[in-house]
């Protein structure tokens, strides 16, 4: 400590700035060693750190889809037709015929140098219920990038596997009633195709199975 001090008293007179970091008279030359370490440390963050709005938040877990275009706006018409057509996740709903409709709908418009699948993702969620919305915003922010991931989730939240081996069996195991007519028979046969899109059966399997019914 002496030899500091001796150094100190040998140099120039410092300017009031440069005497402010060194320690006054009384001092200890430890305290201003330490709080010259914590203020090189890093400071420690918080969890009101993390309640703070400046930290980054997602409210959406689809993400907006990249354009080309400057601006899109659609039409407020379009917007009131996708919710005239909510989808509410009941146990007779139909997702895949919910899809059907909304692509018919979302292929009305057309936007010059917006792709059909920006467009779909972006007014998807207008097209769902309270709840479903719900269930669809719990995914991580911005985790679903492309329509066909929409969809996939979509799909086996409210078609399940458990819903595909039922149709899958309704349509094996189908068969004309005593009295229905053949067109009536047919027509009965091809709603239940459209039911289940996915089940697998080719066209001649279909024939056989509707006139062995």
């Amino acid at each position: 400590m002496q030899d500091i001090e001796a150094v100190v008293i040998q140099e120039e007179p410092l300017s009031s700035e440069a005497s402010s970091s060194f320690p006054k008279q009384g001092e200890s030359h430890t305290v201003l060693i330490e709080a010259n370490i914590m203020a090189d440390e890093p400071r420690r963050v918080t969890l009101e750190d993390y309640s703070s709005t400046s930290v980054s938040q997602f409210f959406t877990s689809i993400a907006r889809p990249e354009v080309q275009a400057q601006n899109i706006t659609y039409p407020y018409s379009l917007i009131q037709l996708i919710q005239n057509n909510l989808f509410h996740g009941l146990p007779n709903e139909d997702p895949y015929a919910h899809l059907a409709t909304y692509i018919k709908i979302c292929n009305i418009v057309r936007l010059a140098s917006v792709p059909e699948d920006a467009v779909r993702l972006s007014l998807f969620s207008f097209s769902l219920s309270r709840e479903v919305k719900r269930w669809l915003h719990s995914f991580k922010g911005n985790s679903l990038k492309t329509w066909d991931e929409v969809v996939e989730i979509f799909l086996k939240k409210y078609f399940p596997e458990s819903k595909t081996v039922e149709g899958k069996a309704a349509i094996s195991s189908f068969h004309q009633f005593p009295d229905e007519s053949l067109s009536e028979a047919l027509e009965r046969f091809r709603g239940l195709l459209r039911k289940m899109p996915t089940h697998g059966f080719f066209e001649p399997i279909h024939l056989n199975i509707s006139l062995t019914g």
